[in-house]
């Protein structure tokens, strides 16, 4: 019986697959998943499964689900899609007979005001739904989020938002990969829900003086109000769609969104979660 991780081609998938490794799951148990499967054909070299899947193709969800016993179903990196794909992959597991489900949510997906959290509100409600056991997994930010304003901020020596005095208690990718990992290997998470963030809670004048240490240049932290921000991003070439995502994102992360630190995702992985800086530095 195997456990099938999706999206193995991304930064997060491929991450658990070798957490599941470096674990002792034995490589003829694990089954990694993904459109582009020349992004990770070492891992067949390695004795893993690698198998082509699509969400909008039934049939190499079929394929990919075949006699697994757990879906590690890492959420779909095509915001807009993520429902109707994400419905598609736990249809595909319910005709699989899978035993379990686990998903990378979002914070407080069924009750927040958080821009992303919509599409994964719909995703669990239609797991529980599915009958099928799970484990949600509610992972806050990505302290790798933030590589692209690290480039930015090195060319202008400047990071500018609309965020205000907002918290964000971010970690690593191998944080959130290492909980994944302790759910999959681990015995006691049926049907549990985990709020993952950060040990730390920073502000982005903590980020700029971060980004300062790691560029080796001086980057200061311009606040700017919800216009000013729409109309710098447009004014960069961002669709008015994206830009307004982008503002409004920040006003979550203004409004506390991204702010809380549960100590779950410590707890879960045995150890505190990687500072902002190591994260950041490593990504870089």
């Amino acid at each position: 019986m195997s456990i099938v991780v999706t999206g193995a081609t991304g930064h997060l998938g491929r991450l658990i697959v070798e957490g599941l490794l470096r674990d002792g799951v034995t490589p003829d148990e694990i089954v990694a998943a993904g459109r582009s499967t020349d992004k990770i054909a070492d891992l067949a070299d390695r004795g893993v499964r690698v198998v082509r899947m699509d969400y909008t193709d039934p049939e190499s969800m079929a394929v990919a689900f075949a006699g697994a016993q757990t879906l590690m179903l890492v959420s779909s990196s095509e915001v807009g899609q993520r429902a109707a794909q994400h419905g598609a992959a736990i249809d595909a597991a319910k005709l699989a007979g899978v035993g379990r489900i686990v998903y990378t949510s979002a914070p407080k997906a069924d009750h927040t005001a958080l821009i992303l959290a919509p599409e994964h509100k719909i995703t669990e409600e239609l797991i529980r739904a599915s009958g099928i056991p799970f484990t949600i997994l509610r992972n806050g930010w990505y302290s790798e989020n933030y590589a692209g304003t690290a480039a930015q901020a090195k060319q202008a020596g400047v990071l500018a938002a609309s965020v205000g005095d907002g918290l964000v208690a971010s970690a690593s990718r191998v944080d959130y990969a290492d909980a994944a990992v302790a759910v999959l290997t681990g015995e006691g998470h049926e049907n549990a829900v985990y709020e993952l963030s950060g040990d730390t809670a920073w502000s982005h004048t903590e980020l700029a003086a971060v980004l300062t240490d790691i560029l080796g240049r001086d980057v200061a932290y311009t606040s700017l109000t919800e216009a000013e921000h729409l109309a710098a991003l447009e004014a960069a070439g961002l669709d008015a769609g994206t830009a307004g995502f982008v503002v409004a994102l920040d006003g979550n992360i203004r409004d506390g969104l991204l702010a809380e630190t549960s100590g779950e995702l410590r707890a879960l992985i045995g150890r505190p979660t990687t500072p902002l800086r190591d994260g950041l530095a490593a990504a870089l």
